[in-house]
């Protein structure tokens, strides 16, 4: 299968920025204290978000359209639910991700 053309249906470019956000905060040397990391990966988060909830109302919409008759293309369908589909796969796999972070951190001691 061509990883391109998955790229194409998931519209994965956008979780790709919370990834290469996730990754930069290990690489980052002398960053100041000001929050602009955090404030940086918050947002894209925010945004991945975004993305993935106009997915989801996209493939709600495509859903009701087909119901309705009002299409017939059962393609426009398919890929709008696998979009949402696998959007929300990975927002909640972050989430997962940043659960377990927060409740190692939790458990440290001082």
């Amino acid at each position: 299968m061509n990883a391109s053309l998955v790229h194409e249906l998931t519209g994965a470019a956008d979780l790709y920025k919370v990834n290469n956000a996730a990754k930069g905060v290990n690489s980052l040397q002398g960053e100041t204290s000001d929050g602009t990391l955090f404030s940086s990966v918050f947002n894209t988060a925010v945004e991945n978000i975004k993305t993935t909830n106009a997915y989801l109302s996209d493939a709600e919409n495509q859903e009701i359209l087909f119901a309705l008759g009002q299409s017939d293309s059962t393609h426009d369908l398919t890929i709008a639910l696998q979009k949402a589909q696998t959007a929300l796969q990975y927002t909640v796999a972050i989430r997962d991700k940043l659960l377990e972070a927060y409740k190692e951190l939790m458990q440290m001691q001082i």
